[in-house]
């Protein structure tokens, strides 16, 4: 057995192999022929001197390291059984990889396209403002974490799904990285080739994977469900879905809610970006006037209770860009990402409120959609104040904090361009007065943050689903038999890794229920 040691060293020792190995070999009492295997890494920024954390395994001389198995082989499925799949993200893609080792073929049908077409789509929205509803940030292989950062950080108490989801991604091309880091972190511009890798997987053994095509209406028989209408023009017999759909697909719900199947509206969160100097946000969480350059841009992770809600940050994006994530033509919708340096000039965050019945109060006929429409008059409201483009409302944040318009916006990553706009109207006044407090708060927590250079854009709203699809003990819809909603569009998951282990959670579900019939 290897014998496990914990180290705490500068960054510059870090970023070296041969000093930190040395350090653990010293530590361990050992000699050099012991061989150094790093498995964890954090950084320690809560004093003036910043350490960095190492967890590595030391094997003695002759002793090899132990096999780690967390799949089972994939399967040749082309004549098997099938499982449909609705949706290509990170929900869809993992149930797909689980049935492969079951020995099930899954189809997986997908509205958008793949990732490289995705591309044009996105370069159109962000530079023309033209939005293609079915092609977009949220839209097309690999869902919306493809073009929004890749970042694998997860609440999850079950470590071993969680390696699990990360060994898979680095079997696909990602860097071992993720596995040793405590906030695992692809990247924008590597996610994509990951994701056209995973496919190339499922197909190799007998999958499909069907882009362009999009559920429009789902056939029923005695509360089982027996068919699929794709593109409101193509029937298909369908006896197991895995309805994967991502927290952006509205026309899923009102599908739903048009058969009479059940609904349930959820609480969920929304807010702004709020984007600084990357400089600024070094300097507080370094303790210094130039970050050192063994560190990563430095990130931050806050929260407050403010008049008994959450206000917090989320999807903090060190080095990254604001990016313009509408599904639809009337609406503006923004999120964030990093290339996998984290290499610019700015530092944003999304920060958000919680929204529940109080929150949503004036939309509470609509039943279980309450928050989706909730959703959708934030979102219209800042595509009007923007000016009716992709342009986004923005202030400054200390003029946000004072309630007074902006006379002037600093430089913004977000392309599509920002328009000054009294965003502490323009958004819910529940949600505006506890981001203005909520942000007093953080300017404690962290002196430099309520910086003049600082600026939000409206709205951060895609945090999670306002609607949650329900599903019994056996992972199936109350109303359908052999449905199995899943991942964050159902309203179970809240990020990459927690949907891929839901997928494969599904995958499993849809394999019982076959098992039964």
């Amino acid at each position: 057995m290897p014998l496990k040691v914990q180290i705490r060293v500068s960054p510059a020792d870090a970023a070296n192999p041969r000093v930190y190995e040395a350090l653990f070999l010293k530590e361990a009492g050992l000699t050099a022929n012991s061989r150094v295997v790093l498995r964890k890494r954090s950084i320690d920024a809560r004093q003036r001197q910043v350490w960095i954390n190492l967890t590595a395994d030391i094997y003695s001389s002759g002793e090899t390291e132990g096999e780690v198995h967390f799949r089972k082989a994939y399967q040749q499925v082309a004549h098997a059984p099938v499982v449909h799949i609705i949706g290509a993200g990170p929900a869809g893609l993992f149930a797909a990889l689980r049935l492969l080792e079951e020995g099930y073929k899954p189809i997986i049908i997908e509205r958008g396209k793949d990732v490289k077409s995705r591309r044009r789509d996105l370069a159109l929205l962000t530079k023309e403002h033209i939005v293609n509803p079915e092609s977009n940030y949220c839209f097309g292989e690999g869902g919306a974490g493809t073009y929004s950062d890749g970042k694998l950080y997860t609440r999850s108490t079950k470590r071993g799904d969680v390696d699990r989801i990360l060994h898979i991604f680095q079997e696909h091309g990602a860097d071992r990285s993720i596995l040793i880091d405590a906030h695992p972190h692809i990247g924008t511009n590597k996610l994509p080739g990951i994701i056209e890798s995973i496919r190339h997987t499922i197909m190799a053994h007998g999958g499909e994977v069907r882009f362009g095509q999009k559920l429009t209406d789902i056939y029923l028989k005695n509360n089982k469900i027996v068919g699929i209408e794709l593109n409101e023009n193509s029937k298909e017999s369908c006896s197991r879905l895995v309805l994967a759909t991502g927290h952006s697909a509205s026309d899923i719900y009102y599908l739903f809610h048009r058969k009479g199947l059940l609904l349930e509206a959820k609480e969920f969160a929304l807010g702004l970006r709020v984007e600084h100097p990357q400089s600024v946000i070094d300097s507080i969480q370094y303790h210094c006037e130039v970050r050192d350059e063994n560190l990563p841009p430095a990130s931050y992770n806050l929260v407050e209770q403010v008049r008994g809600k959450g206000v917090y940050s989320f999807c903090m994006c060190p080095g990254g860009v604001i990016a313009p994530c509408a599904t639809d033509k009337e609406e503006v919708v923004t999120n964030g990402w990093s290339p996998s340096k984290r290499n610019n000039p700015f530092a944003n965050s999304g920060m958000v409120v919680t929204v529940d019945a109080e929150t949503r109060n004036a939309f509470e006929n609509f039943g279980p959609l309450a928050g989706l429409k909730f959703r959708e008059f934030v979102e219209r409201t800042c595509w009007e104040a923007g000016g009716r483009t992709q342009a986004a409302p923005a202030q400054r944040l200390i003029d946000f904090i004072a309630a007074r318009p902006s006379v002037d916006l600093p430089p913004c990553s977000y392309l599509p361009g920002v328009v000054a706009a009294r965003v502490d109207l323009i958004l819910p006044p529940d949600v505006a007065l506890r981001l203005r407090e909520g942000f007093m708060a953080f300017g404690k927590k962290m002196r430099g943050f309520l910086h003049p250079d600082a600026v939000v854009v409206a709205p951060e709203s895609r945090t999670s689903s306002p609607v949650r699809i329900p599903r019994n003990s056996s992972g199936q819809h109350p109303d359908v038999a052999g449905l199995f909603p899943c991942g964050e569009g159902a309203g179970y998951a809240g990020g990459i890794v927690s949907a891929g282990i839901d997928g494969e959670k599904m995958a499993m579900m849809a394999v019982e229920f076959t098992k039964i019939q």
